[in-house]
């Protein structure tokens, strides 16, 4: 694995929103105790890049992108 962190304001905004709207629509993602719709997810994750709590991390080996907590990728290149 060779993960590399992509700033989300370096993206295209339609891109981003789609890798936003497949992200939330991922099997296993869980949002809690209760079932927010996709654009409330959407927004969810939107705000936690917005305000650097979350961070999208590319895998250049698989081709593959996450989003993850801004404290479980320390050591990661940005």
């Amino acid at each position: 694995m060779t993960p590399v962190i992509i700033p989300h304001h370096s993206l295209d905004p339609d891109t981003l929103s789609a890798m936003l709207e497949e992200f939330v629509t991922r099997d296993g993602t869980d949002y809690g105790e209760y079932d927010a719709n996709m654009p409330l997810r959407v927004r969810q994750v939107r705000s936690q890049l917005e305000s650097g709590r979350a961070v999208i991390v590319f895998d250049i080996d698989e081709e593959t992108f996450s989003i993850l907590p801004r404290d479980a990728i320390e050591g990661i290149d940005a």
